[in-house]
C-alpha cells in the first residue's frame, strides 16, 4: 500500500483522479484542484481503511496555503491506469474533530 510520500508524488505528477461522487462535493464545497495539490503537499494520513469496500483507502488531513484545512479520502493502491482516486473530499467540522482536525471527537 502507499505511504503518505508515495501517495503526495503521485499527487505531484498528477497522477490522480476524482470519482464521480469526489467530482461532486469539490463543486458543491467549492474546493479547487489547487486546494488539493496544496493541502496533500503537508497532509498526514490520519486514519486508514485497509479493508475498504472497491481498494484500501486513507484518510488524509492537510491545509491549504490559505490555511483552509480539508480532508481527503483517497485509494492507497493505484487504480487499473496507474492513479490514485480521490474517494470523496470535504472541509472537516471543527466541532468533530480535535487536534489539528486528525482526531475524531
Amino acid at each position: 500500500m502507499k505511504t503518505i510520500e508515495e501517495i503526495r508524488e503521485h499527487f505531484r505528477r498528477g497522477r490522480f483522479e476524482f470519482s464521480y461522487h469526489a467530482f461532486k462535493r469539490a463543486v458543491e464545497r467549492n474546493i479547487s484542484e489547487n486546494e488539493i495539490l496544496e493541502s496533500v503537499e503537508n497532509s498526514e494520513i490520519i486514519e486508514d481503511y485497509p479493508e475498504d469496500k472497491y481498494a484500501p483507502s486513507a484518510l488524509l488531513s492537510g491545509f491549504t496555503k490559505s490555511a483552509r484545512p480539508l480532508h481527503l479520502q483517497v485509494t492507497r493502491r493505484e487504480t487499473g491506469d496507474g492513479l490514485i482516486k480521490i474517494i470523496t473530499m470535504y472541509q472537516p467540522d471543527e466541532e468533530e474533530w480535535t487536534t489539528n482536525y486528525s482526531v475524531r471527537r
